[in-house]
């Protein structure tokens, strides 16, 4: 998602923010295993299958995206979080095989075991594992906010199409300067 890398600057200061106000941060990832079959693979989500040896790689064809496990070399991209994002120590790391990172992973009790209710949400894509997490978060009534410039998408009108239906039930949407405006008077 090459609008990702123009969303770090965003992430890393509310990041910074974050900690510095004492927030809990937690990552997810979205991994893909050959040993976990999943439709994430085939046929929804193909780039997450095993490059073929020599062939394209990209969006929509097999490229190794995401792949851990033995197979995790021949990944176009890794699901490895990027250095500019890294996680300290202390920080929970979940990887999840679905897009929904509440679906099979320990995330909803590590929440409610730390008696957390709201949520800060960013990542890519915006209209997959984003919104997946984020109407998952909703219906297990987190209050959610997604900072708007902290996901993105390939496509901008996916993006905002994303927003739109997000606002009307799921979740409040806020920019990072925003939101590191409310945390720095709290």
């Amino acid at each position: 998602v090459p609008k990702g890398r123009a969303i770090i600057p965003n992430i890393q200061q509310l990041l910074a923010k974050s900690r510095r106000c004492g927030l809990p941060v937690i990552y997810t990832q979205f991994v893909y295993s050959t040993a976990v079959p999943c439709l994430r693979g085939y046929p929804f989500g193909i780039e997450h299958l095993p490059a073929l040896k020599g062939a394209k790689t990209g969006y929509g064809i097999p490229s190794g995206n995401c792949l851990v496990g033995p197979d995790a070399s021949q990944g176009a991209e890794s699901a490895e979080i990027i250095s500019a994002l890294a996680p300290e120590p202390n920080e929970l790391v979940i990887a999840g095989h679905t897009y929904d990172k509440f679906y099979s992973t320990p995330l909803d009790l590590a929440l409610r075991s730390h008696g957390i209710t709201h949520l800060l949400i960013t990542g890519v894509t915006t209209d997959v594992c984003v919104n997946s997490t984020v109407l998952s978060a909703a219906n297990r009534n987190y209050r959610v906010t997604v900072v708007t410039d902290g996901v993105a998408t390939i496509e901008d009108e996916i993006q905002e199409a994303c927003f739109r239906i997000w606002q009307r039930k799921f979740a409040r949407l806020c920019d990072s300067k925003t939101l590191m405006a409310e945390l720095q008077s709290k």
